[in-house]
C-alpha cells in the first residue's frame, strides 16, 4: 500500500502531494505530529523505535508519531497514531497541542505539531514499529537525556523541552 502525503511549502500550505519515498528522496517538505502520552501518576511513555525503521531505527522516541496522511489534519494523525502504534483511543479534544518543530535536515524536513494526552489505557503495541516501552519520570528522563544523549532520536531531546511538565 502506498502512503501519500501532502507537500507544503515554507508556509506550510499544501502544494501537491507524493509517495512516502519520493517525498524523502526528494526532501518535500512535509508533515507529521508527535504525541507524548502521560499516565496519572505523571509517567511519559518511551518508545524503542523498531530496527526494521528507515531512520532513526533502534533509538528511543516520544510515545507515538508519525505522518499526516495526504488530506488529513495534524489531530487526526496524533489520534491516529495513537491508537496504531500503541492501541491508545482518545478524541481530538483530549489532546494539547504544545508546540512545532520547522522543518530542517535533522527532522527530515517535516513540519511538526507536537501534542500530549493523559491516560491510564493499558497499551498494545504495534510489533512493526516499536521493539520495546517503558513508562519513565521526567527527573529519570532528564538524567537519561544527558547522561546517553545517542540513544535518543536527533528531535526527541528539542521535543522533550517542549513537553516536560513545570519541574
Amino acid at each position: 500500500m502506498i502512503e501519500w502525503l501532502d507537500i507544503v511549502d515554507e508556509n506550510d500550505k499544501v502544494v501537491g502531494k507524493a509517495p512516502r519515498d519520493q517525498v524523502h528522496r526528494e526532501k518535500h517538505l512535509h508533515r507529521s505530529a508527535h504525541i507524548a502520552l502521560f499516565n496519572s501518576e505523571g509517567q511519559i511513555f518511551v518508545q524503542l523505535r523498531s530496527m526494521n525503521k528507515d531512520n532513526s531505527a533502534g533509538l528511543w522516541d516520544t510515545s507515538a508519531a508519525g505522518h499526516v496522511d495526504s488530506g488529513e489534519t495534524y489531530e487526526a494523525c496524533a489520534v491516529r497514531e495513537l491508537f496504531e502504534e500503541l492501541g491508545v483511543q482518545v478524541s481530538v479534544d483530549q489532546l494539547d497541542c504544545v508546540g512545532h518543530l520547522l522543518p530542517e535536515v535533522g527532522n527530515g524536513f517535516e513540519f511538526t505539531e507536537i501534542y500530549t494526552v493523559r491516560s491510564d489505557q493499558s497499551l498494545t503495541l504495534q510489533k512493526e514499529e516499536i521493539d520495546d516501552g517503558c513508562w519513565v519520570s521526567p527527573v529519570e528522563l532528564d538524567r537519561w537525556i544527558l547522561e546517553r544523549p545517542s540513544e535518543f532520536t536527533k528531535s526527541f531531546p528539542v521535543i522533550w523541552l517542549k513537553i516536560r511538565p513545570e519541574r
